[in-house]
């Protein structure tokens, strides 16, 4: 079994290393091609990652490359996790919108709109060359914004895609941590998009949360007001704070010294002074603060899933077919599936509440516009999808908003720029 990782210049490549080394005997990984157009991380990486497998005693062959169509040959699975532009261009995408008084954050509102831009083309690429070079080889993406990327790979390719985000198991964790309870033994009903979500209808072993229990479950979301969340009687997303607190988020990014990605840049330079480091063989201690960790357990969880045709409940990012009424059924939505060997089926969800309905739907026409926009450089559908957006919504505001946008991302924008 071959596992590809494109962008594995990427400091989460060796969260899942150690997680596929703990499932040799479930996934029986042989070889792990790292590839990577930043050649220098690349190495990097590299040679870290020989060390660190030696270091857990993983039998797998490690290859790098630069060349993509090289690194799918043979590939079971391939997993992306690239950032078009990388932090430079992140850092745009926060200071762009908080420079108009709107909200910057590098996947929602105006700054998730703009690293889809980006991304959408390159990610519909890659899934173009899996179609020819490696078929029947499953995608395993991480690339942000995971839900826009879904949408548009699956209605321009036939690769075969799932869309994961670690947030699908907060609610897992947030009523584990608060009742004591393993999170296998928690379910829930899931309605919404990539980092715009909610869990509800939350149980333990089948049995309903208890409205205490619920409360405890909810004080563990530090993002979102617990006395919102218990008048919802759902437990959204932690970004949901740019949506239900907006003036305090911006407040709060305006007053900030450094953006995320300013932060994250400098983070980064001692992280890979770390991983050259030619006696360090296990994972710095300074990862930790990079954020975004256990996404490897849910990749893996879907791989294991499909290798061993082994009915396994994950949240997915996929066509809606009917799951909400209120949703188009080829809009892609964040959903609980079963994924084995025969693909993805999303499962059936109970009513979600009626508050959350409209800002679901919305978002969603947003996401539609921007995939569209992405792929044909389409500028009034840019535009419209920018009006379209909740945390946007002002018409002479999205039409400035979107020429600086394209002009900080020119290099990126080839359909855009005729």
């Amino acid at each position: 079994m071959k596992v590809c990782v494109i962008g594995a210049g990427s400091p989460y490549t060796p969260e899942l290393i150690e997680q596929l080394a703990g499932m040799k005997e479930a996934l029986p990984v042989t070889e792990f091609t790292l590839m990577d157009i930043n050649t220098e991380r690349l190495e990097i990486m590299y040679g870290f990652c020989i060390r660190f497998i030696d270091f857990l005693k993983f039998d797998v062959r490690v290859t790098k490359t630069s060349n993509r169509q090289e690194a799918l040959r043979g590939s079971t699975f391939v997993i992306t996790q690239i950032r078009v532009g990388g932090n430079k261009a992140r850092i745009n995408d926060e200071r762009i919108p908080l420079s108009m008084g709107l909200t910057g954050q590098e996947t929602t509102g105006a700054g998730g709109f703009a690293k889809g831009l980006r991304t959408i083309p390159v990610m519909i690429d890659i899934a173009r060359d899996v179609e020819k070079i490696a078929p029947d080889a499953w995608i395993i993406n991480y690339t942000n914004p995971t839900g826009l990327v879904a949408e548009a790979v699956i209605r321009h390719t036939n690769a075969k895609i799932a869309g994961l985000c670690a947030g699908g198991t907060f609610a897992q964790v947030w009523v584990s941590n608060a009742l004591k309870v393993s999170p296998d033994d928690v379910r829930y009903d899931f309605a919404g998009l990539n980092h715009m979500n909610f869990s509800y209808n939350l149980t333990v072993k089948g049995k309903p949360l208890t409205p205490d229990e619920f409360a405890s479950a909810a004080e563990q979301n530090g993002s979102i007001d617990k006395e919102l969340m218990i008048k919802l009687g759902a437990l959204p997303s932690p970004y949901l704070q740019h949506y239900y607190h907006t003036s305090k988020k911006i407040g709060d990014s305006l007053n900030a010294p450094k953006t995320r990605g300013e932060e994250v840049i400098e983070l980064e330079k001692v992280l890979f002074k770390e991983f050259a480091d030619p006696n360090v063989n296990t994972k710095p201690e300074s990862l930790k603060k990079r954020g975004g960790g256990g996404y490897s357990e849910v990749a893996t969880a879907v791989m294991e899933a499909v290798y061993n045709n082994k009915d396994t409940w994950v949240v997915v990012n996929v066509p809606n077919a009917g799951v909400f009424s209120f949703l188009p059924d080829d809009a892609v939505i964040e959903v609980p599936c079963i994924v084995n060997a025969a693909g993805i089926k999303p499962l059936t969800q109970g009513k979600p509440p009626e508050a959350v309905w409209g800002l679901i739907s919305a978002v969603k026409n947003y996401e539609m516009l921007t995939a569209e926009a992405a792929v044909t450089g389409n500028r009034d559908a840019a535009l419209l999808a920018l009006l379209a957006h909740p945390l946007v919504g002002d018409y002479e505001c999205a039409k400035i908003l979107l020429e600086k946008i394209l002009e900080a991302n020119k290099d990126y924008l080839p359909a855009f720029i005729k």
